[in-house]
């Protein structure tokens, strides 16, 4: 099994619970991070500034495309940052409960 980590953000703790929430019901990921930062970027021609929630979710490389697809449906921001990162190497013991999970 080969794992992958998705980066996206979310404007607010409700909306990133709720995505992540149904994602997992849904088996598309095995575990999900959240974490509140700052964020600083360009939109509509201006600097903009605010909090955002980051989540980091843990899945395998052969739900992308239908965990991308669903993010989409789901997020509520209109360009949404949907970022898959390879993994080189996971411990054995969480790659069999990622498989375990996910199945």
């Amino acid at each position: 099994m080969e794992i992958i980590l998705v980066y996206t953000t979310f404007p607010d703790w409700e909306s990133a619970e709720k995505v992540v929430k149904a994602l997992l019901e849904r088996k598309l990921i095995a575990c999900a991070n959240l974490r509140e930062h700052r964020a600083f970027y360009w939109w509509q021609g201006k600097i903009e500034e605010g909090k955002e929630v980051g989540a980091i979710l843990k899945t395998e490389v052969e739900k992308w495309r239908e965990l991308r697809d669903a993010i989409k449906e789901m997020h509520p921001y209109e360009v949404p940052l949907i970022a898959r990162i390879e993994v080189d190497k996971v411990n054995d013991e969480y790659t069999e409960w990622l498989e375990k999970v996910l199945s």
